[in-house]
């Protein structure tokens, strides 16, 4: 119902390719809604930033990012606005650009001492929104592997969702994720493990924890698909009937919890915080890719690393992929296990989703969905 509103209330049935404003439109109101957002960020650094993250922000840059926002948003608004019959979509990226212009916009002076406490991670949103966006919306636009599939396809503010929902609660789920290798790590003596690891070469060292991060997914993975109670949580990110990048991020609390803290238990043992921080910033951008709407691929790789179309064959419906690919960077891991699955002939699925199984439509349907579901369906 959400979704129907806000496109019926943005959209229209006017042509949508490039030089008809549509997407001057779209990044109006998207670059209007990152400054509005950040300029609230500058008003209640306390509540909304992320004490974690504030002391790594280069402020300066940070505030010459908001003020091209907000003036990409005035720019792409006004195009939009004249080049196409209806308006509000250019008019409402306006709007934002204009509300935090009046908010004070990058001028923002932050004149309260900040201190650690409870916040809410609206920053880390913002920027791994941005991020994200800059880096696999326009290769999906370019380059798709399904060229009918709309940007905004079926169920897309559910992931919006489920994005949101990962990173606004980024404390909580931090200190949840760590829990575990911090229980682990306390009564081992990894000092002597970590100095042997950390004495190789950086590259090295960087091989060995995505295929010690590999083998711990591979394992959690496959338990998330074969363990009844454990696939109640995880049929959720295979509910997606259509992948692109912002579909990876639809998956339950507890599930990201197991795959996560699980996998940082052994990472923790034998790796240094550093090199475990270079691994999540490779995963974060690994995985999103491989979940993306892109079509290009280079078979001479398929072998060695996961490609987008090896993973997309693991959210296939289809009787054959079904609890197959269960790695997350080496396919030879599923050669290894048997359970690799990729056709020859560089073809794509034809259906996504779950397999005889229906979910509550809404992201709180889906979140309480687990604990009362009792059986994957067969």
């Amino acid at each position: 119902m959400f979704e129907k509103k806000v496109n019926d209330t943005f959209g229209d049935d006017e042509p949508g390719g490039f030089g008809t404003g549509w997407w001057s439109g779209v990044l109006a109101a998207f670059f209007g809604f990152l400054a509005f957002g950040a300029v609230l960020c500058l008003h209640f650094p306390q509540l909304l930033t992320s004490p974690e993250y504030r002391s790594l922000y280069p402020m300066p840059l940070i505030r010459t990012l908001i003020q091209a926002l907000i003036i990409a948003s005035m720019a792409f608004g006004l195009t939009s606005a004249i080049l196409r019959k209806k308006k509000v979509l250019g008019l409402t990226g306006m709007l934002l650009g204009l509300l935090a212009t009046l908010l004070g916009g990058s001028s923002v002076q932050i004149t309260e001492a900040l201190h650690d406490g409870p916040a809410i991670g609206l920053d880390w949103f913002l920027l791994d929104l941005l991020m994200m966006t800059l880096i696999f919306s326009p290769i999906e636009v370019l380059w798709p592997a399904y060229p009918k599939q709309s940007v905004f396809r079926p169920e897309w503010t559910l992931d919006v969702g489920y994005f949101l929902a990962t990173h606004l609660p980024i404390q909580i789920t931090s200190f949840l994720i760590l829990l575990p290798a911090t229980q682990v790590t306390k009564h081992l003596a990894i000092d002597p493990i970590q100095h042997a690891v950390g004495s190789l070469p950086w590259l090295v060292q960087f091989f060995l924890i995505i295929l010690v991060a590999d083998l711990s997914e591979y394992v959690i993975h496959r338990a998330l698909h074969q363990v009844p109670w454990l696939w109640r949580f995880h049929a959720i990110h295979h509910s997606s009937k259509a992948l692109d990048w912002i579909a990876g991020s639809r998956a339950h609390l507890v599930d990201d919890l197991v795959v996560r803290g699980g996998m940082l238990i052994p990472a923790s043992i034998m790796f240094s915080q550093n090199m475990i921080i270079a691994y999540l910033l490779f995963v974060n951008i690994h995985a999103t890719w491989t979940h993306c709407n892109f079509g290009p691929n280079a078979k001479w790789l398929e072998p060695y690393v996961i490609l987008p179309r090896y993973h997309h064959w693991h959210h296939s419906s289809e009787k054959a992929a079904i609890d197959k690919n269960f790695a997350i960077h080496f396919p030879w891991i599923d050669k290894l296990f048997g359970t690799h699955y990729l056709p020859e002939d560089e073809k794509w699925p034809e259906l996504y989703g779950l397999d005889n199984e229906t979910l509550p439509p809404g992201f709180w349907g889906q979140t309480f969905y687990p604990f009362t579901k009792r059986k994957k369906a067969s």
